[in-house]
C-alpha cells in the first residue's frame, strides 16, 4: 500500500531547475527562485523607493495643496510603474532583484514583454491580500514553480541569474549576427557553441577554423564563414535578437 505514496515522493523535484523550451526549439535551464530571496529583493526596492520618496516630498511640501498633489502623483508611478520600467528596461531586473541576481522572464526564458510585466505587477493588489502579501506568499509556497498570483496570470516566473550568465550576455563578437540554429540542439550542444564564441580571443584564427569546420553539416560553410555563423548561433542561444 506503501508503493503509490513512495513513487509520489520520488517524483517531487529536488531542486529549482526546470527546462523550458522556447517556440525556436532551444531548451533553456531556468533556476526558479524561491520566497526568501524574492522578499529580500522586494525589501530592498522598498527601501529605495522610500529614500527616494522622502526628498521629493520635502520639496512639493512646500507648495502647499499643489505639490501635495503632485506628490500623491510621483508616490501612485512610483509604487505602480517602478517595476514595469525597471524589467522592461533593465533586462527583467528592479535594482533589488539585480542585487540578489534575480530577474524576470516569460515560463517559455524569453524577456518580460509590456504585457507580461504590466499585469505581474497591476496584480500586487491581490498577492497583498488579506493583509502582508499572504495570498502571494501562499501561492509561491505552494506552486510547483514559486509564482505569485501575478506570475500566475502573466506567465512569468523568477530565477536566479548566474554571474557567468552575466557575463556570456555581455559577450561582445563584433561583426557577427544572431542566427537561429537550423536544428534542435540538446543543452550540451546549446552549452558547446556558447563557449566555443566565449573563448572566440583565447584562439587563433587557424585554431577557431579547424573547430568549425567539423560542424560544416551544421553551418554548410567552411573557413571563417563558418566561424561566424557558429557565433551567430552562440549570441541567439544567449537571447539576442
Amino acid at each position: 500500500m506503501a508503493e503509490p505514496n513512495q513513487r509520489s515522493a520520488l517524483a517531487l523535484p529536488i531542486d529549482t531547475l526546470r527546462t523550458s523550451e522556447t517556440p525556436e526549439g532551444v531548451e533553456v535551464g531556468l533556476r526558479l527562485a524561491g520566497a526568501p530571496v524574492r522578499f529580500a529583493a522586494w525589501l530592498l526596492d522598498t527601501l529605495i523607493r522610500t529614500a527616494a520618496m522622502v526628498p521629493i516630498g520635502m520639496i512639493l511640501g512646500t507648495f502647499g495643496d499643489a505639490g501635495n498633489g503632485m506628490f500623491l502623483l510621483v508616490l501612485f508611478f512610483s509604487e505602480w510603474f517602478y517595476p514595469v520600467i525597471c524589467e522592461l528596461y533593465w533586462d527583467g531586473q528592479t535594482p533589488g532583484k539585480k542585487m540578489f541576481d534575480l530577474k524576470v522572464v516569460r515560463d517559455d526564458g524569453a524577456a518580460v514583454d509590456w504585457t507580461a510585466s504590466t499585469l505581474r505587477n497591476f496584480l500586487r493588489f491581490a498577492d497583498f491580500l488579506p493583509v502582508g502579501y499572504f495570498f502571494g506568499l501562499l501561492s509561491v509556497l505552494v506552486t510547483d514553480e514559486a509564482k505569485r498570483l501575478g506570475d500566475l496570470a502573466a506567465g512569468t516566473v523568477v530565477i536566479h541569474v548566474d554571474r557567468k550568465d552575466v557575463e556570456l550576455q555581455a559577450l561582445d563578437l563584433p561583426g557577427v549576427t544572431p542566427l537561429m540554429p537550423p536544428v534542435h540542439l540538446t543543452q550540451k550542444e546549446q552549452a558547446a557553441l556558447i563557449e566555443f564564441a566565449e573563448r572566440a580571443n583565447e584562439w587563433t584564427e587557424d585554431r577557431q577554423i579547424e573547430l568549425a569546420d567539423q560542424l560544416e553539416p551544421l553551418t554548410g560553410e567552411f573557413g571563417m564563414p563558418g566561424v561566424r555563423r557558429l557565433q551567430g548561433y552562440a549570441l541567439w542561444l544567449l537571447g539576442r535578437r
